[in-house]
This record gives structure tokens, sequence and C-alpha cells, in this order.
């Protein structure tokens, strides 16, 4: 189909961002069981259809909003995404 992104078999359904937090937050209580991050990556996200690649960022997302790492949090990504609205 012309146009159509490859996703390397995965399916194209998007989760809702609640969905997405709390497969996050099993990955995160699971990781003790995996050899390494990657590997748990790659078992969890065959499991619920997506990448390993976007669960890695959802945990991430997760972690930064538990204040576990120094990134901006979920409502400080959403703010800023509103003032940039209002600028433009």
């Amino acid at each position: 189909m012309p146009g159509a992104r490859s996703n390397g078999g995965q399916s194209s359904t998007r989760l809702p961002p609640e969905v997405r937090a709390r497969v996050a937050r099993m990955a995160l209580e699971l990781s003790e069981i995996y050899v390494s991050q990657w590997a748990e990556m790659s078992s969890i996200a065959s499991k619920i259809g997506c990448t390993a690649e976007s669960l890695r960022r959802w945990v991430r997302q997760v972690e930064d909003d538990q204040g576990q790492r120094t990134g901006a949090t979920t409502y400080d990504r959403a703010r800023l995404k509103a003032l940039e609205r209002e600028v433009h």
C-alpha cells in the first residue's frame, strides 16, 4: 500500500496513555526477573503488541513522572505543549 509505514509486523493499534502507563509500571515491577532491561522490554512488548523501543520510552516516562529520573514529567510536557499552542 503506497504511503503505508512498515512497523515490523507489529500491530498499528495505538494504546491509550493510561494503558501505556500501566504497562510501563508493570514492566518496572518485573525488572528483577530478566537478564537485561532490553530482554525484559522485548519479551513484554511482544506480548502486548508494541515494539520494545516504544515500551522503553513509556518506562522512561513513568520513571520521570515518579521522580526516579531527571526528565520532564507528563504534566510538564502537556503544559509546555499548551503554552506553545498559545504562542502560535
